[in-house]
């Protein structure tokens, strides 16, 4: 006997093409700060993308954190510098940034995940170029490094895999230490750079920001 009530709509059926970009659009929302920064290191890449060699290279040295910009205005290119990419490749960062700052900003939060990326990248730079113009004063680097190209966002996610250590899983976790140490330590050993200085420091910084850990939240 019928009941007078009209049976509910059919939900639609979900197809795994759906899923998937359910699913990414969820993983996105997760870690917004990662995504957004991403977002503009895309428009940025695209920008160099249509200049001539040698106007990009000019363009790109004005927003460096060397040693000239950063004693002209430091709050500018430290700001400016995190969001150009010198090798013209957003897709490898469009990688590393999934894998390792995506999860440290849904663990951490977006405010702790910032201020360890932000920290990693201030201090390391003034770290390594604070070497750099110790090195040309004494005569151990030319005087034309004080106005070398370094964009670039490496620093800051050197932090955020180091800080990543925390999360891993107590029986790998000395193992993932090792690793990063092992990663940004070679270079230094092998054929050291001031920007392998800066990458080492930002490790080191990474790792000293456990006490923001300590109240992230866990995916």
């Amino acid at each position: 006997m019928p009941s007078g009530h009209p049976d509910p709509p059919a939900r639609p059926r979900t197809t795994p093409a759906g899923r998937l970009l359910r699913a990414l659009g969820s993983w996105i929302r997760s870690a917004p700060g990662t995504y957004l920064w991403l977002t503009a290191l895309f428009v940025t890449t695209v920008i160099v993308h249509q200049m001539s060699p040698a106007f990009e290279e000019e363009f790109l040295r004005q927003r460096s954190t060397n040693i000239h910009e950063l004693s002209r205005n430091p709050v500018r290119v430290l700001i400016t510098s995190a969001f150009w990419i010198d090798s013209g490749q957003w897709l490898p960062y469009a990688v590393l940034y999934t894998v390792f700052h995506a999860p440290a900003e849904r663990r951490l939060g977006t405010p702790r995940w910032l201020a360890v990326a932000a920290t990693a990248h201030v201090l390391a730079t003034l770290v390594s170029e604070g070497i750099l113009a110790w090195a040309i004063r004494h005569g151990h680097a030319p005087a034309a490094a004080a106005n070398t190209l370094d964009v670039g966002v490496s620093y800051a996610l050197a932090g955020v895999v180091a800080v990543l250590t925390y999360y891993v899983p107590r029986p790998w976790r000395p193992a993932y230490l090792f690793a990063v140490l092992v990663i940004y330590t070679v270079p230094l050993i092998t054929d050291p750079t001031f920007t392998d200085i800066g990458h080492l420091t930002a490790a080191l910084i990474g790792l000293g920001c456990y006490p923001l850990t300590r109240r992230g939240t866990e995916a």
